[in-house]
């Protein structure tokens, strides 16, 4: 272990096994509380399934399951070959780079799913025809999700389409594909650049019981315009994500050459523009 692991009579994990709460929660808990009260920190090194599993007399299985749930959290942060981290209990998102959801998560080693909450044809209006850059009353596919990462929600996305560019997406398998994936794979419609501004909001009633958090607490807000390699704006989307589970990480590069079309200058927001790097 190195400097910074964290000796085994520093910390305290024991079961209830008269509980009926499993074991795998009981030791989420468990480390969050260490967390919370400072008797764990960012960068250390924590103790490994195995030190865990004989030091409480179980099996591996529900320590990987809660070690998966506090990776999901961004408090533990484990790579193949090495003994988990403690992280700050947020995951970075890097929007430098144009990724979908689902591409982000399967990158840092986690479970991404969906659930379709909604899915229709409006007429765009507003914020959503100005993203577009189509006129009032232009028929759009509006596309509400709701994003899980390790079966825990995280994110309700809301995504607007051009209904002329994208006919019939309704039938794709929204649930098990990336909407990235269509657009590329079954639209031939290839990625180029998003635009974005990113603030913060607090959650309503209806938004908070779909995420599992309380009204009032933080969302990161993004709202983001996609472009295809013809220029041609072909998505706007809404994300509300879990204020205690993200966190925004940008790379600012001096000098850099950006699309003409990709400024922006909006009050009260951060916006930036992240180009696609490679196919």
């Amino acid at each position: 272990m190195t400097d910074q692991a964290i000796a085994v009579d520093r910390v305290e994990l024991a079961l209830d096994h008269h509980s009926y709460v499993p074991y795998y929660q009981q030791i989420v808990e468990q480390i969050r509380e260490l967390a919370k009260a400072g008797q764990v920190k960012e960068g250390e090194t924590f103790w490994s399934e195995t030190d865990v599993s004989r030091h409480l007399g179980i099996s591996k299985m529900p320590v990987r399951q809660a070690y998966q749930k506090l990776r999901s959290e961004g408090l533990l942060i484990i790579e193949k070959g090495k003994r988990p981290v403690i992280g700050s209990g947020r995951l970075p998102w890097n929007f430098q780079e144009l990724r979908g959801f689902s591409e982000e998560m399967r990158r840092r080693g986690l479970l991404p799913s969906a659930r379709v909450l909604s899915k229709k044809i409006v007429k765009a209006k507003g914020e959503v025809a100005q993203a577009l850059r189509l006129e009032d009353g232009e028929s759009v596919y509006s596309i509400k999700r709701l994003r899980l990462v390790n079966g825990d929600p995280v994110a309700v996305v809301t995504s607007y389409l051009p209904a002329r560019l994208f006919p019939n997406i309704e039938k794709q398998n929204l649930e098990e594909r990336s909407l990235y994936a269509i657009f590329e794979n079954v639209y031939k419609r290839k990625l180029n650049w998003a635009e974005e501004s990113i603030g913060a909001v607090s959650a309503l009633e209806d938004e908070a019981t779909i995420l599992e958090t309380a009204p009032g607490s933080a969302l990161l807000l993004i709202r983001e315009t996609t472009y295809d390699s013809d220029r041609v704006a072909i998505e706007y989307s809404r994300s509300l994500l879990r204020g205690d589970r993200y966190t925004a990480s940008v790379i600012s590069v001096r000098n850099r050459s950006l699309p003409a079309t990709a400024s922006t200058n909006q009050r009260n927001t951060f916006s930036l523009t992240r180009p696609v790097s490679g196919s």
